[in-house]
Formats: C-alpha cells, sequence, structure tokens
C-alpha cells in the first residue's frame, strides 16, 4: 500500500515536480485516463504500451508512471535498467484482479491445443504465461494473421475479445474478465443522451459489452478514439470510455463538444476509473522525492513476459499507440 503524503502544507507541489523531475532525469508518463492537472506536467500523454516504448528511448533514468501497476510493470520489462515509479500500487485494474496467474496457467494446461493472444491489461506473470501480447489498437492486426484453424484462448477481457470473435468470425475461448469502467455504461441511458443529440455520433471502447458497442460509429483504442473525434465531420461526440479522455480532446478541438457516455442512472460517477483515480500530484510528488513505490520484476519473469510483448510488436508494432501526445 502506498502512503497517503503528509506534511505538504506550503509545498509548491508543481514546482517541486518540475525540480524534481530535473534533478532525477525523470520523464513522467500519463495515461489518457488520468486527471487533467497530471496529463498537463506529463512528458508523454498515451496508451500504456506506446508510453512505455516512449520512455525506453528516452535517455531518463527514472521513468514515473501515472496509471497503473499493470502499466508500470510494463515500463519496467522494457526499461529494466531505468527506475520506474509508480504514485500508488494500490492502482491496480478489474482485468489484471480477474485473471490469476494460477488460474490462467491451469487454464492453459487444459487446452494445450490453444495459443493465448492476451490483452496486455494483465499481470506479467499472466504475460510471461501468453504467446502473444495485444492492445485494443494492435488486436486486429494480430488476429488476422493467425490461421481461422488455430485455436485460440483470449483473456482476460471478454468483451474486447468478443468483439474480436463477431468482427473476424472467430471462436476464441474468452476467459471471463471485464472492465469495471466500461461494464458501466447503460444503453438505455445512452440511447436517451442519443436522441438528445440525434446527429451525434458514438465513439466506444471495445471493452464496452455489445449493448454499448453495437451502437457505435467508430470502435477503437483510446488513441484511436481520440483520432475519430479530430476526424469525424460534426461538431458533438458521443464518447464511450474513461471520459478523462476529453481533456484532450477539448485541448485539440475547443470548438467542439464532447459528451461522456453516461452509466447506471445516468447521474452516477460510475465510469471514472477508480484506480486511475488513486493517482494525484502530491503522490507524484513523493514518489520521485522517495523514488517509490518502485516496480522490480525478476529477471527470469521479466525476459519471459518481454518474449510475447516483442511477438506483439513483431506482428503489428506499427499499429501501437496511434494518436499518442508527445511534450517531450
Amino acid at each position: 500500500m502506498t502512503a497517503q503524503p503528509t506534511n505538504l502544507s506550503g509545498i509548491d507541489v508543481r514546482a517541486e515536480i518540475e525540480r524534481l523531475r530535473k534533478e532525477r532525469n525523470a520523464v513522467i508518463l500519463a495515461h489518457y485516463y488520468q486527471k487533467p492537472e497530471i496529463q498537463d506536467l506529463a512528458d508523454f500523454v498515451g496508451d500504456s504500451l506506446e508510453l512505455s516504448k516512449k520512455a525506453a528511448a528516452t535517455d531518463a533514468d527514472v521513468i514515473a508512471f501515472c496509471g497503473v501497476k499493470f502499466m508500470a510493470d510494463t515500463a519496467k520489462i522494457l526499461s529494466p535498467d531505468k527506475i520506474v515509479i509508480l504514485p500508488d500500487l494500490d492502482a491496480g485494474c478489474s482485468l489484471e484482479d480477474s485473471c490469476p496467474p494460477e488460474k490462467f496457467r491451469a487454464f492453459r494446461e487444459a487446452h494445450p491445443d490453444h495459443i493465448a493472444l492476451t490483452y496486455i491489461n494483465c499481470s506479467t506473470e499472466v504475460k510471461a504465461l501468453s504467446d502473444v501480447i495485444v492492445t485494443s489498437s494492435s488486436a486486429e492486426t494480430i488476429l488476422a494473421q493467425i490461421p481461422p484453424e488455430q485455436k485460440i484462448i483470449f483473456g482476460p477481457d471478454r468483451h474486447l475479445g468478443g468483439y474480436l470473435n463477431r468482427k473476424f468470425g472467430r471462436d476464441m475461448l474468452l476467459w471471463p474478465g471485464v472492465c469495471i469502467v466500461h461494464e458501466a455504461f447503460s444503453e438505455t441511458e445512452l440511447l436517451k443522451l442519443k436522441a438528445q443529440h440525434p446527429g451525434a455520433p458514438i465513439a466506444a471502447h471495445p471493452e464496452c459489452p455489445p449493448t454499448i458497442v453495437d451502437h457505435a460509429d467508430y470502435v477503437g483504442s483510446t488513441s484511436g478514439i481520440l483520432n475519430f473525434a479530430k476526424t469525424f465531420p460534426g461538431d458533438t461526440l458521443i464518447v464511450a470510455t474513461e471520459p478523462h479522455i476529453i481533456h484532450q480532446m477539448q485541448l485539440a478541438l475547443p470548438n467542439k463538444t464532447f459528451i461522456g457516455a453516461p452509466g447506471a442512472d445516468g447521474n452516477c460517477n460510475c465510469n471514472i476509473c477508480p484506480y486511475m483515480a488513486l493517482n494525484t500530484l502530491e503522490k507524484l510528488y513523493v514518489a520521485l522525492r522517495d523514488l517509490q513505490p518502485r516496480i522490480e520484476i525478476e529477471e527470469g519473469l521479466r525476459l519471459r513476459a518481454k518474449k510475447s510483448l516483442d511477438a506483439m510488436l513483431a506482428m503489428a508494432g506499427g499499429t501501437v499507440g496511434k494518436g499518442d501526445l508527445d511534450r517531450a
């Protein structure tokens, strides 16, 4: 657990972050689902894997990853010689939690004729048990290269796997995990919103259930949704993913209107990721000051996990993270 920052009264947190960024030779990464104040001070804003790739290409000694733990783990897999810190170690992921490594190992052993395509939202241990890692931007390109007769396990997101099954006519065996954020969207409330804005298209992340995806005019990764926002011809867009990505849309397109798709009764904040929200400027400052919490991965495990990431990059490296923002 990450201790709450204390005794920060009188400290200019933003100024201290800037000082420590230089002093530590640190690069600050922020996922699109981070709070706007964190996105605005980051060196790079984007999707999880592309952020790790960008950080690996820098000469930084320290990577401060404002995201969730599997993302920071991925940064460490790709940058073993850099110090990787995460502002709050409790920033997890419901998809990672849904797929314990020992259960995934047993699942694989029960289906020895299947290969494992595994969504990047999983633990390092599950990556090490997988054949190819996919992202929401690379999954289609990778699946298109695998012969139809090859049996496939897809995990941990059953909605992304189901979307791919429907689109490609495949019959992948799906692990039953879901993202609690994308699961929270309400079809009834979405249709009410659509009726209020009849000309507005809907852009949805494929982690959403079919009841949401089936109404979407565009389905894609966070970076893909951001690119769609920049190219669609209208002036209003309904966005069915974690709403903090709308900050980047508003910065890039201040004359357009972006509306977050509603969850539950249309009034709750249940579509805000509670894990991403654990990161704060204060915790980022403390992490840079103390170089803790620090991500450590045993080398043998890191290399096994990296093999599945390398397989993805070899098959679909050009599709990863399209639309990420470089502030360096």
